[in-house]
């Protein structure tokens, strides 16, 4: 008998769109100036900046030749309410600590 692998954790996303010209490194080290923590996993595939909370915060680039918007998806394994408050919290810092434009593209 094949033992059944443990179901994988269910993760929500809440995304915010930056309208400027950011790369995905200088995108991820201003959003860890501005909650100030460090980067994670930062030589590896998928570096993320953790939340308040437990939430995390993760940059998807344009594709090749594609102009802005980039995007930043704000992951959590308890609910996508939570995922959507922790990536309006963030958007909040930014507006503080960056002149970049965001904006949520989720309905809470």
């Amino acid at each position: 008998m094949t033992p059944v692998p443990p179901a994988a954790v269910p993760e929500y996303c809440a995304t915010l769109v930056v309208r400027d010209a950011v790369t995905k490194l200088d995108a991820l080290a201003v959003i860890a100036l501005a909650v100030d923590r460090p980067v994670s996993d930062a030589r590896g595939v998928h570096p993320y900046v953790e939340l308040e909370g437990g939430a995390r915060a993760e940059i998807e680039i344009p594709k090749f030749g594609e102009p802005p918007p980039l995007a930043i998806d704000v992951y959590s394994t308890l609910s996508h309410d939570h995922a959507a408050m922790s990536a309006l919290a963030l958007l909040g810092v930014l507006e503080t600590a960056t002149a970049w434009t965001v904006k949520p593209d989720f309905v809470l």
